[in-house]
């Protein structure tokens, strides 16, 4: 067979992650108080970028106006699988960006306006809500259980953490306190485990940790054995030790390190030294007639625009100051399109919540139905992984009080009339159940199962030993044995 040498040209298209592409995804993910620390570090770090001062953000004449640059196209939401990339070419007048709309009116108008919504709004719903460690957690108790003593047991537990979130009392002492088994106690302080934030009500750094590893749907396990066997070696960096104990190259280990490392040892900090910290909601609904409102909470962001003068700065001799001044260009109008991209994103998966949730909006929990990031997703047009970030870290101050995006996002269980009904609803059921039962006679799993049958619902046995154990609620027989609730 005889061999040839030949060129040929093949074009195809791929995606790839730059750096400013990258930082237009972690924006999505960020709170509004994270977004303002970048948006903050990003003012001091750019000399192209300037706030626009409310003194200043009339609409500027003669020669303050903006230079006339090609105006690029409507930019569509940022999704996981497609985003623009921003040019690389040297000549600032092929720039694909809209100089315009970032340095004077566009950016400005869409600010105003929603200051305008804000204004319409009563007072009371635009005060941010206070909220300690204990508040935050109280809140998660009063959703995770309705039972008198589980919530009496799981408030003694987070009156004894400290101001670091770690628990500070045994669970005799906290079995003695509420008149009750130690056995109960330990079901209890699991559940407060599993509580916002990861780590919480553990008795130790090296409890603290795994909470968090464990926590992961996928956790290393590598990592897990590092803190469960080898935590004294890992305290004292002991990381050739750890690699001959669990016969692993020392790259591998270093790996896991680097993961726990980014852990957090101190799961209270967040709420401040003294306790107590700002949640500030990022999306609020209001409800103004008939129809809900969905306003975003822009209090505290800059709004932002490239320095005017930045023309001048590109006549600057010598390649390397024109290509520092490129370089800053492109980020500041990338900033800017981000964070304006993410603002519209949010507002867009809020309002589609608000249509897929209006009866919990309307009557409550009971009415919470099922929904998937799918559903948003194929509803907005977005790719489910771009609702997925968005979601993150997120919270909503609505009728009903104030929640994570992520909140609303349940699993759902086939009523008999066809409709499904939402995980966060059957616990509720369950919760009254068992609330409501004679002490004498508590209810098993098979018999919950068999009255959830008889108002429509099938579910499994399992299913409600599951949901049970979820809301910290002990099985029958040990119910039974349990001081006679309050």
């Amino acid at each position: 067979m005889a061999m040839e040498t030949r060129l040929s040209l093949r074009q195809s298209q791929r995606v790839v992650m730059t750096p400013l592409l990258q930082q237009a995804i972690q924006l999505l993910q960020l709170s509004t108080l994270e977004l303002q620390e970048v948006v903050q570090k990003e003012l001091l770090e750019n000399p192209l970028l300037e706030e626009v001062q409310p003194e200043t953000a009339e609409q500027p004449e003669g020669k303050d106006a903006p230079p006339d640059v090609p105006t690029a196209p409507p930019s569509e939401p940022l999704s996981s699988d497609a985003a623009p990339a921003p040019t690389t070419e040297r000549q600032t007048d092929d720039l694909p960006f809209d100089l315009t709309a970032v340095m004077f009116d566009d950016h400005e108008e869409r600010s105003l306006v929603a200051q305008e919504d804000r204004e319409d709004l009563p007072f009371e719903n635009m005060v941010r809500s206070v909220s300690s460690l204990t508040d935050h957690l109280d809140e998660q108790l009063r959703y995770a259980s309705d039972s008198p003593l589980v919530r009496r047991i799981g408030t003694e537990i987070i009156g004894n953490l400290d101001e670091d979130g770690y628990l500070r009392a045994s669970d005799e002492e906290i079995a003695q306190r509420c008149e009750t088994t130690v056995e109960e106690v330990a079901k209890v302080v699991k559940l407060v485990q599993s509580f916002d934030p990861p780590g919480v009500a553990a008795r130790s750094i090296q409890e603290c940790l795994l909470i968090q590893l464990k926590a992961d749907p996928n956790p290393d396990p590598v990592s897990v054995e590092i803190v469960e066997e080898h935590f004294e070696d890992l305290s004292r960096r002991r990381y050739p030790d750890i690699a001959r104990a669990l016969k692993l190259p020392l790259d591998r280990i270093m790996e896991s390190v680097e993961e726990i490392m980014g852990l957090e040892p101190k799961p209270g900090r967040r709420f401040g030294g003294n306790d107590s910290r700002y949640i500030v909601p990022d999306v609020v609904v209001h409800k103004m007639g008939s129809e809900y409102v969905v306003v975003l909470n822009e209090d505290g962001i800059p709004r932002l625009r490239v320095n005017s003068l930045y023309r001048s700065l590109l006549r600057s001799n010598g390649d390397k100051a024109r290509a520092y001044v490129e370089k800053k260009l492109r980020s500041a109008v990338w900033l800017i399109k981000s964070v304006d991209q993410r603002q519209r994103t949010l507002r867009k998966v809020t309002q589609s919540i608000v249509k897929f949730q209006r009866e919990f909006l309307d009557k409550g929990l009971p009415y919470l139905r099922p929904l998937s990031l799918r559903d948003v997703g194929e509803d907005i047009g977005m790719h489910e992984s771009t609702i997925s970030r968005v979601t993150t870290n997120k919270y909503v101050e609505t009728p009903q009080g104030l929640f994570e995006l992520k909140f609303f996002f349940h699993s759902g269980i086939a009523s008999g009339d066809g409709e499904m009904v939402s995980s966060v609803s059957v616990k509720k059921m369950i919760q009254d159940l068992l609330a409501n039962e004679d002490p004498s006679k508590p209810l098993s799993d098979q018999e919950v199962a068999l009255i959830l049958k008889g108002r429509g619902l099938t579910i499994a046995r399992r299913t409600v030993a599951k949901y049970r154990e979820e809301l910290g609620i002990l099985p029958s027989h040990q119910r039974r044995l349990a001081p006679k609730r309050r």
